[in-house]
């Protein structure tokens, strides 16, 4: 497996990987890497171009840019990770149990539950939560976990089926194994790799959406720093001062590829079977 991850990471894969890594620490130093107050505001110098003590310029209040897209980096980041994590186990949990025992609990958790889920358009389900919850942070990983449940469902009971017939999971029944330890001691390590795949798309995937909600205004509360926020009110100086738009954008675009080719490098590196390795 070692062998084939490292030959699953070119440079491209290797760059992004390096970006995300980087990402992570940006979520857990912001404050110490920040230059400055991202609410700080300095009228006299607003909508300063890149250059001088303002790295990456400053918005039309005269906010720090470069620190505003550190901190909104952390925002990103948190509600990205918290989303994927609860979109992981809850539909890791639906896809064992409907898998493992078929019958009237696969109909609950594949059926009603997650083709239900399926049937909403994505958008909708996460408007409809911002409506009555209100925008934030906590309403935005929760609507984000439960829409982005049924893909590790899907995927978990698909490997489910194609595992439990497998001679290590009779031996485990045939020793005793409590059904606890078959699912999570025996299966689960099993089917872990398409689930570690899909982590990272997930990720990037959470990032998409919730800069496009903040980019409408449904996302995180302001003043609190946000790329898609950023990108709004920054589309209104394009044409007299685009870096106010263009350095938040590119952030956005640029995470979402990142995170991407690391899904793609570790699908190769994990799955013998993919082609993607190259």
């Amino acid at each position: 497996m070692r062998r084939r991850l490292a030959h699953a990471l070119t440079p491209l894969r290797l760059a992004a990987l390096l970006y995300v890594g980087l990402m992570l620490v940006v979520l857990l130093a912001a404050p110490l890497l920040a230059p400055a107050d991202p609410l700080s505001q300095d009228v006299a110098n607003r909508l300063a171009g890149p250059g001088g003590a303002h790295v990456l310029g400053t918005d039309e209040l005269g906010r720090d840019i470069l620190s505003r897209i550190i901190y909104g980096a952390r925002v990103e980041l948190l509600i990205a990770l918290g989303a994927t994590v609860v979109s992981m186990v809850l539909g890791t949990l639906l896809g064992l149990l409907g898998g493992y025992f078929g019958g009237i609990v696969e109909v609950i958790t594949m059926r009603v539950v997650v083709d239900v889920l399926l049937a909403f358009p994505p958008i909708i389900l996460v408007l409809l939560a911002v409506t009555l919850r209100g925008p934030g942070t906590g309403t935005l990983i929760a609507a984000m976990g439960v829409l982005f449940a049924p893909t590790f469902a899907r995927i978990a009971y698909g490997q489910v089926i194609s595992v439990k017939r497998l001679e290590f999971v009779e031996a485990a029944t045939a020793f005793g194994a409590p059904t606890r330890t078959r699912l999570f001691g025996v299966i689960l390590p099993n089917i872990s790799a398409p689930l570690i795949v899909q982590v990272s798309l997930t990720i990037a995937t959470a990032i998409l959406l919730e800069s496009g909600l903040s980019y409408l205004g449904l996302g995180v509360v302001p003043p609190t720093p946000s790329w898609g926020s950023m990108v709004a009110q920054g589309q209104r100086y394009l044409s007299s001062d685009p870096h106010v738009l263009l350095v938040p954008g590119a952030f956005v675009v640029l995470t979402i590829l990142a995170f991407g080719l690391v899904g793609d490098a570790l699908r190769s590196g994990l799955d013998p079977k993919s082609r993607s390795n190259r």
